[in-house]
């Protein structure tokens, strides 16, 4: 595909929203239309806004159906997209030009768009929401405000391309675009209720009245001024200036960005040397004001402008991007503190920088406005969270004049330098994708629940979230125990990787799915053994023998159990739960929850026997066990190399500790080489053993980069742990260890810069060194059985079933995978379980089908605040059910969802689409909807332009279609009944002819 956009015109603009209201109720896929306010207006360059909220000039305010769509959820300022002299295909934007995973990076910073099309553009957008305001009844058609931006030095400013831009904008009445507003609206009157001829002429052809300047990098402080003075006093525009972040000093940002756990960011000092200087800026800004005073025209700020950073870690292509999003918002708060300072709060600061609902109150009452959004929008939700902040805006007293609370606004910096929405998570995140590819049809799906990269054992996730939003708790317990027999071990202390998937993340962060499955499980445990009933025993069933009662072989028990199969688990501790039981501290979980998933186990007719050692394989075929599984983990502890010194086991000690933690023999202080969960485990048993004074991880990579889980790193920063970060652990005497101090280096491939010796020393006090430095398989056990292993010491099965090269000989968790996760021991006991015996574990999948659509979708766009009383399960947005992340993320509604014989289905339209990616950060599969999406080509040179799957319509009457379907290219007759496609695919072309017509229109 071609990432050049083509505008649609006037005339197919209207057609299109007309007819999709008229079909769906939506306009541009937006299904809440915000109504103003009447009795509230702000005024600002002469003019009145609803709502002082809006897009700021980027990606949602480049083509016209940007800034409708913007309008009717909410926005009334529109900082219009910058222009330039280099424009369109001159301007070397490389693609995708987007990531907005967390904080926001972009490499593209005007329009791409011709100047005069960008101009037309912005035309049809004023003349479109002249209109919908009064058709829809949606607020006071003068109540909204277009505010140019222009760049970026005076010499392209006064080339004669962006003067005529600039003049055209004040007035488009002598423009050809203006007549063909008129006369598409002319001509489409019979299809408004509230709209005439008389009304179309007194539709203003002023389409800004303002500018806002924005300057290269580096531009000196005398240019600036002569601009803004042109500005001001040749075309008497009020008129604001970008400002940087720079302002504020290398040394300050540095050390900020690190502070608030942003180190990974990497900048040098020659953007804040060379950009505008805080000495200079002050009086500029005092003489602009008074220049402006005496023209009666407005003028200030727009904090901020553009953050640039080093490309490092290949988020985008190129060498710099530029930074933005909540990473941004302490250092234009902070920016816009300084310089109300100085100003004494009386200068106007229209605002951008990771504006969002959790902070949009608190600006504007510290009289910071217009505030405009971009990285925000960028996000699922997008444009419907204007919707949300408008609501908050538009419920507040508005001034009468510009004055910042200086007081108001020093409580907004210090509140961006404590709470944790402007810090980074100790651990960068991990991808949020599946492994699955994006399929043509049918694509919504729960990333949380997907195997690959989502839940192992494919619990169905949102069934039994939105059965504990309805209080049907014994429901959601039957869902979970459906193919999870561990509900407390697993609510308790699971890893939970659904949760890193769960598209929540990307409002306010991943619902608690852990969490509830616990809640479930409490409410309801005992109503469901009250319910349930036994399994009914298969007659002359083999037998299976199951050695190692911890997590993987307790499930496998019940599994099997539960099938009606003769099943008996071997332990040689007294109690079953393996690590839960012996290794996890009891402030992790306790013994009654662990014996109450071991009681499931039980109650469907598994047998533990526990106490002594498992029997030898012979003996178990000779006792009439057919099938032997092994479940008996990593036990083993690898050592610790030191020069000189001892160290403890980890497990040892951890098992020591379970059974006694009221006895300290090991000193006041204790350090723990490690950085992985043991490690945390060890650290906080430590700190609470009696006469501890002291509990220190050390650890030769720094906290980002331990292997640990987020959760189990801030546990024990909570607890007093002290992390000793790059240190490496070289002897251990007489009370202290000796560690070689560590550097961080390059970046290696997988983004994390690599731990490098700097050959300087220093000791770290300790009476006693645990070693936690990973656990390690029994291979001798499985070779001395006659298993066999592979040349990491790991046995040998098949990939499905996990059966070894014994027949009916099983080996599952730790000894198949190493080292893993308690779900991903409940994964290998229902591979291992099912090739025994059919395991029915779909029981209660709910039915999607019988959900009403609209109940997800009303929550796309709704971040739940600290105020709201939404419980965690009823924050899930039920992506199985209705995902459309990439409709929603998409800047230029190029993703669009249409209803094939009642099924919703994405159509990609390719003229709408710029290739900037970000749908492809968004989507749950690892594929790009760009590009994987079946594609509605606007002309045949566009389909043989994109390798896309798709489709031209040549004979929409004829129903003659182009069509490009796994790399072949052949044109089709659509009324033909056998056709080499699938039928998704033809039903999916015939319902846009039929019934999308609007979206072929030129």
């Amino acid at each position: 595909m071609s990432d050049i956009m083509h505008p649609i015109s006037i005339e197919a603009l209207l057609n299109w929203i007309l007819e999709e209201f008229k079909r769906n109720g939506t306009i541009f896929g937006v299904r809440k239309l915000f109504k103003a306010d009447p009795k509230k207006q702000l005024a600002l360059f002469n003019e009145t806004m609803e709502t002082p909220v809006g897009p700021a000039a980027g990606p949602h305010t480049q083509l016209a159906q940007n800034i409708i769509t913007a309008y009717l959820t909410g926005s009334r300022f529109f900082e219009l997209k910058t222009v330039q002299i280099i424009d369109g295909e001159d301007l070397p934007v490389e693609k995708p030009c987007i990531n907005a995973r967390d904080e926001g990076y972009n490499v593209e910073w005007s329009t791409e768009l011709r100047v005069p099309d960008a101009y037309e553009e912005y035309v049809k957008a004023w003349f479109v929401l002249k209109l919908l305001s009064r058709e829809f009844d949606l607020g006071d058609p003068d109540g909204f405000i277009f505010n140019m931006s222009v760049g970026y030095d005076l010499q392209g400013i006064l080339s004669p391309k962006i003067q005529t831009y600039i003049d055209n904008m004040q007035d488009a009445s002598k423009t050809p675009v203006w007549d063909e507003c008129l006369n598409a609206a002319r001509k489409l009157l019979p299809k408004f209720t509230r709209i005439n001829e008389k009304y179309l002429e007194s539709i203003s052809p002023r389409v800004s009245h303002s500018i806002t300047l924005s300057t290269l990098h580096g531009t000196p402080a005398d240019e600036i001024e002569r601009i803004a003075v042109h500005l001001l006093v040749d075309k008497h525009l009020n008129t604001f200036i970008k400002c940087n972040p720079t302002l504020l000093g290398y040394d300050f940002a540095r050390k900020t960005m690190n502070e608030l756990g942003f180190d990974y960011m990497a900048f040098d000092a020659h953007h804040f040397e060379e950009d505008l200087q805080f000495e200079d800026a002050v009086p500029m800004m005092k003489r602009l004001q008074g220049l402006a005073d005496h023209h009666q025209l407005d003028f200030g700020v727009k904090i901020t402008n553009t953050f640039p950073v080093e490309i490092k870690r290949g988020e985008l292509p190129g060498d710099e991007m530029y930074m933005s999003g909540r990473s941004l918002f302490p250092l234009s708060t902070m920016a816009a503190k300084k310089l109300s300072d100085a100003l004494d709060g009386k200068l106007q600061i229209s605002y951008s920088g990771g504006a969002d609902i959790f902070n949009i109150k608190d600006l504007f009452e510290a009289g910071i406005w217009p505030i405009t959004l971009a990285t925000n929008l960028l996000k699922p939700g997008s444009y419907q969270r204007i919707h949300q902040i408008a609501n908050v805006l538009a419920s507040l007293d508005y001034p009468t004049h510009v004055q910042i609370d200086l007081q108001k606004l020093d409580a907004v910096v210090a509140k961006s330098k404590q709470q944790a929405r402007y810090q980074k998570s100790v651990k960068l995140p991990e991808t949020s994708k599946i492994e699955e590819k994006l399929p043509l049809l049918d694509c919504y799906v729960a990333p949380c629940h997907q195997g690959t990269g989502g839940c192992p054992i494919h619990q169905d996730v949102p069934a039994y979230l939105r059965y504990v939003s309805e209080g049907k708790y014994l429901n959601a317990l039957q869902v979970i125990v459906d193919k999870n027999p561990l509900p407390f071990i697993t609510g308790t202390i699971c890893a939970h990787p659904c949760e890193t998937k769960c598209t929540r993340q990307f409002y306010e962060g991943a619902i608690d799915i852990r969490g509830v499955k616990l809640e479930a499980a409490q409410h309801a445990y005992d109503e469901l053994l009250a319910t349930m009933d036994k399994p009914v025993k298969k007659e002359n069933a083999d037998k299976t023998a199951v050695v190692g009662a911890g997590p993987a072989g307790i499930s496998a028990g019940y599994l099997l159990a539960r099938e009606g199969m003769p099943v008996t688990v071997f332990d040689k501790a007294d109690k079953p739960g393996g690590v839960c039981t012996q290794i996890v501290p009891e402030f992790r979980i306790a013994g009654e929850s662990v014996e109450k998933d071991v009681d499931l186990a039980r109650f469907m007719g598994a047998e533990f026997k526990l106490g002594q050692a498992a029997p030898s394989l012979e003996e178990l075929h000779n006792q009439g066990y057919k099938n032997v599984i092994y479940a008996i983990g990593a036990w083993k502890h690898p050592n610790l190399r030191l020069e000189k010194g001892e160290t403890i086991n980890s497990l040892e000690f951890l098992k020591a500790y379970r059974q006694d933690t009221e006895n300290n023999p090991y000193g006041e202080h204790i350090v723990i080489v490690g950085g992985g969960n043991t490690a945390m485990d060890c650290a906080r048993a430590a700190k609470r053993l009696p006469g501890v004074k002291t509990a220190s991880i050390v650890y030769r990579r720094n906290k980002r980069n331990m292997p640990a889980d987020e959760e189990e790193l801030v546990f024990a920063e909570q607890d007093g742990v002290l992390f000793q970060e790059l240190l490496s652990p070289v002897s251990f005497e007489n009370g202290e260890l000796k560690c070689e101090v560590m550097a961080l280096g390059e970046y290696d491939a997988s983004g994390r810069r690599r731990p490098v010796p700097t050959g300087k020393f220093t000791t770290v006090h300790a009476d006693t060194v645990i070693a936690a430095v990973g656990e390690k398989i029994d291979t001798a056990f499985y070779q001395q059985v006659g298993i066999d292993t592979d040349d990491r010491g790991y046995v040998k099965s098949n990939p499905e079933t996990l059966e070894t090269n014994l027949p009916n000989t099983y080996v599952i968790g730790d000894a198949h995978r190493g080292p893993a996760t308690i779900v991903e021991a409940i994964a290998d006991a229902t591979a291992a379980a099912n090739d025994i015996v059919e395991v029915h574990n779909h029981n209660f999948e709910r039915d999607d089908h019988n959900i009403n659509l609209a109940v997800p979708r009303q929550k796309r766009g709704v971040l739940v605040t600290p105020d709201s009383d939404t419980t965690q399960a009823e924050r899930c947005l039920e992506c199985s059910t209705v995902c459309e992340s990439c409709v929603d993320v998409c800047p230029n509604r190029a993703n669009v969802v249409i209803n094939v014989n009642g099924n919703p289905q994405i159509l990609h339209v390719d003229r709408m689409c710029n290739e900037c990616g970000n749908c492809e950060t968004f989507c749950p599969y690892a594929s790009a909807p760009y590009k994987d999406k079946f594609t509605l080509f606007n002309s045949e040179a566009d389909l043989h332009d994109s390798t896309n799957q798709g489709f031209y319509v040549k004979d929409p009457a004829g129903l003659q279609v182009l069509v490009r379907y796994n790399n072949d290219e052949q044109v089709l007759d659509l009324n033909n009944a056998n056709l080499p496609l699938p039928q998704g695919l033809i039903d999916m072309m015939l319902a846009v002819i039929r019934n999308y017509s609007y979206t072929l229109a030129n």
